[in-house]
């Protein structure tokens, strides 16, 4: 009733818990959760590739690599992953590395030539051309736009 030391720590802490747990739930009770990335992830070989294209999405990343990394053929790996996340390999790895760009042209003002490198790509133009086909706008067009634009692309 009175506000104490600490207690919006609490409360926010608290939240965080409750929501987690509601995630949790839902990804063990519905069906519908466990198709997609979320579901991947709880598989012990696509998973992990999917943690290493999120957490480096600026590598050079290609199937044989990917399955390399998680001690798989290569085909095998690709017709695990397609079935499992329900798009190519190589379209999610660009995908990713799109909303990556989407994110940071928004949020933090990025130049297409600094996440033209940071993204791995060798060229602004090549990436540009993949950021289009993928978003369906320029990144100058994003950038423009700031961080007030909705994402409706995803």
């Amino acid at each position: 009733r009175e506000p104490r030391p600490g207690g919006e720590a609490v409360i926010t802490r608290l939240a965080d818990i409750v929501v987690i747990q509601a995630i949790r739930s839902w990804i063990e009770t519905d069906p519908g959760a466990r198709r997609g990335w979320l579901g991947a992830l709880r598989d012990g070989r696509i998973g992990p590739a999917i943690a290493l294209v999120h957490r480096y999405p600026e590598r050079a990343w290609t199937v044989a690599s990917l399955a390399d990394e998680v001690a798989m053929s290569r085909s095998a790996f690709a017709a695990r992953f397609h079935e499992l996340v329900g798009e190519p390999v190589m379209q999610y790895v660009t995908r990713w590395r799109m909303q990556v760009a989407h994110d940071a042209l928004e949020s933090e003002g990025a130049t297409v030539a600094e996440l033209a490198a940071r993204l791995g790509y060798r060229s602004e133009a090549a990436f540009g051309r993949a950021f289009k086909r993928v978003i369906g706008k320029s990144p100058g067009a994003v950038r423009r736009s700031g961080p007030t634009a909705r994402r409706s692309w995803r």
